[in-house]
């Protein structure tokens, strides 16, 4: 399947952005220890009730699940200020169909912390109600936070749901992934609902001008460099099934794998 020549462990993956450590979390997370920040993006929340409103019946937990993972993030490493990347909400109107508990679940975590909400396209105004505070971009030190990425030095955003894609003609292996050159960073979709982009789709090339791209991939429990020489595209397999899995727990791990032209902005 895949051998480690293509994937490299590490229990404690690093990296550097314009000087800062960055720690990329397993769950689809950015941990910045030195300013307390932890960031997440593209939640979507209600992302199922909005596909229920168009006929296609999704369970309705999206919003719950999701919730689930930050507040445990929340609770482990016990940040100063939460960085939500935009599309937090699905749409305009996602506020109205929040459950009551995600309501005070939401409302909690942002009078606990300095919570700021990124705008992003899927919600231009995120939702005064909740509490949090709201910023188009944010700039902090020599980091940029939007949510659609621009090729600005030292950015971190949102928006494209990058997944990688590892195959050859016995097995396929797909992974939510951070993408980053050391200059500017895409952070995956850590909504229940959310789909993914290819990381050789052309709509990546505006996001790292100088053309270099490094891919950390979410594993069960922990993040791994995965070498873009060994990625494929969507829709393409490998000439040969020579590769080995380096990892059972890396192939049984939950990420997303959903195909290219779904709904990843």
């Amino acid at each position: 399947m895949i051998q480690t020549d293509d994937v490299r462990l590490s229990t404690g993956t690093h990296l550097h952005l314009r000087g800062e450590l960055l720690t990329p979390l397993c769950e689809g997370a950015l941990w910045w220890p030195d300013r307390a920040t932890l960031i997440v993006s593209d939640l979507h929340f209600e992302k199922g009730s909005a596909f229920a409103r168009r006929g296609q019946m999704l369970p309705p937990y999206d919003t719950a699940a999701t919730l689930t993972v930050v507040e445990a993030l929340v609770a482990r490493h016990r940040p100063d200020t939460v960085i939500s990347l935009g599309d937090s909400f699905h749409d305009g109107k996602a506020e109205s169909r929040l459950a009551p508990g995600d309501r005070d679940r939401i409302r909690a975590m942002t009078a606990a912390l300095d919570w700021v909400w990124v705008e992003g396209n899927h919600d231009p105004d995120p939702p005064e109600s909740l509490g949090g505070r709201t910023a188009r971009t944010l700039r902090l030190g020599p980091l940029v936070f939007r949510h659609e990425p621009s090729g600005e030095p030292g950015e971190v955003s949102g928006h494209l749901h990058p997944v990688l894609r590892l195959a050859n003609r016995h097995r396929t292996l797909r992974r939510r992934c951070f993408a980053t050159d050391g200059c500017r960073l895409v952070m995956p979709a850590l909504g229940a609902f959310t789909g993914g982009l290819n990381v050789l789709d052309k709509a990546f090339v505006p996001a790292f001008p100088d053309g270099g791209m490094m891919l950390f991939a979410m594993g069960q429990d922990r993040v791994v460099l995965v070498r873009r020489e060994a990625l494929v595209p969507d829709g393409r397999r490998a000439a040969t099934g020579r590769r080995r899995l380096a990892t059972p727990r890396l192939a049984q791990s939950g990420a997303a794998s959903s195909k290219k032209g779904s709904d990843y902005g």
